[in-house]
């Protein structure tokens, strides 16, 4: 199995760190960026499969980043999990019309976070896994 590429887009170095070790130990390669100007650079030079992303970052908004990606051929089909701590309310309309697979609210659960990571790369769920995600793609 070759590791599937993410890219971290979080200001805060703890979250960032805390996905790395949890996308790492399941066999996925991460680069990070820490603001919206970072997430353009990185998502350019390392093409990822998938692009995980927070709403608040400084140089602009979480909604600014996938306006951008979606602009840009090579990397508007990457798909994207936003993961914030914004009021899912409030924001999961949003996120999702501007093209994110989902939206989770910080903190995560480990396994809703590896589910929702599996769907959006089109991988397969585990064989007893019944939980059904709703990522916005109806």
């Amino acid at each position: 199995m070759s590791n599937k590429k993410i890219l971290l887009v979080d200001d805060d170095p703890n979250v960032r760190k805390g996905m790395h070790v949890r996308l790492t130990a399941n066999h996925y390669d991460t680069f990070f960026a820490a603001d919206a100007i970072a997430a353009m650079a990185e998502a350019r030079k390392h093409q990822p499969d998938l692009i995980i992303l927070d709403l608040g970052l400084p140089g602009g908004d979480g909604l600014v980043v996938m306006q951008w990606l979606k602009a840009i051929p090579a990397l508007a089909l990457i798909p994207i999990i936003v993961v914030s701590a914004r009021d899912i309310r409030a924001n999961q309309h949003r996120v999702l019309k501007a093209g994110a697979k989902a939206f989770l609210q910080k903190p995560v659960d480990n396994s809703e976070f590896f589910a929702v990571i599996r769907c959006a790369l089109g991988d397969p769920a585990l064989p007893n896994e019944s939980v059904v995600y709703d990522l916005g793609m109806a």
